[in-house]
């Protein structure tokens, strides 16, 4: 053998003996399955080919995971933030709606309110002053009308 096959050899040489001298491992190598896994080299390899290949799907899986996990959590917070602006938004809207109504009835009442006082005041004012000539027994003179005028100046003539 050459020089460097020799020296490659006592490095993984000395990496299993580190390995083999490993308090868990040696605890594993001591176990049932451990023991099952020794006298089973080939299902030892199966399962350690196992592991490995399926260690980076499994890594994937898991950062996918994380990640979509992490993006819901900002997502949620983003979209309750996006549905709080828009129902603050239309709330606005509304009351600003709302308010504007509430003046337009409020100046529509106020002017019929000042409308019917008035046609009110008159009428009793009127009704007051006719009451008060039939007490003292003078009837309201009706002032000459235009037709009335046009007749007399007829009968003049």
């Amino acid at each position: 053998m050459s020089k460097e096959m020799q020296e490659l050899q006592k490095q993984w040489h000395s990496m299993v003996q580190s390995i083999h001298s490993n308090s868990n491992v040696v605890a594993f190598m001591n176990s049932r399955v451990g023991q099952y896994l020794d006298d089973h080299p080939f299902v030892a390899l199966s399962l350690l080919m196992f592991i490995a290949v399926s260690a980076i799907p499994v890594a994937f899986f898991l950062i996918f995971v994380v990640t979509t996990a992490i993006m819901a959590c900002i997502g949620v917070i983003v979209m309750e933030g996006v549905v709080i602006a828009i129902g603050g938004i239309a709330l606005l809207c509304v009351l600003c709606g709302l308010g504007a109504l509430s003046l337009g009835v409020s100046g529509v009442l106020s002017v019929c309110y000042v409308v019917l006082s008035t046609l009110v005041n008159c009428w009793y004012a009127s009704r007051g002053q006719i009451r008060k000539q039939e007490v003292n027994g003078s009837l309201p003179q009706k002032s000459p009308s235009v037709l009335d005028l046009s007749a007399s100046n007829g009968k003049n003539e």
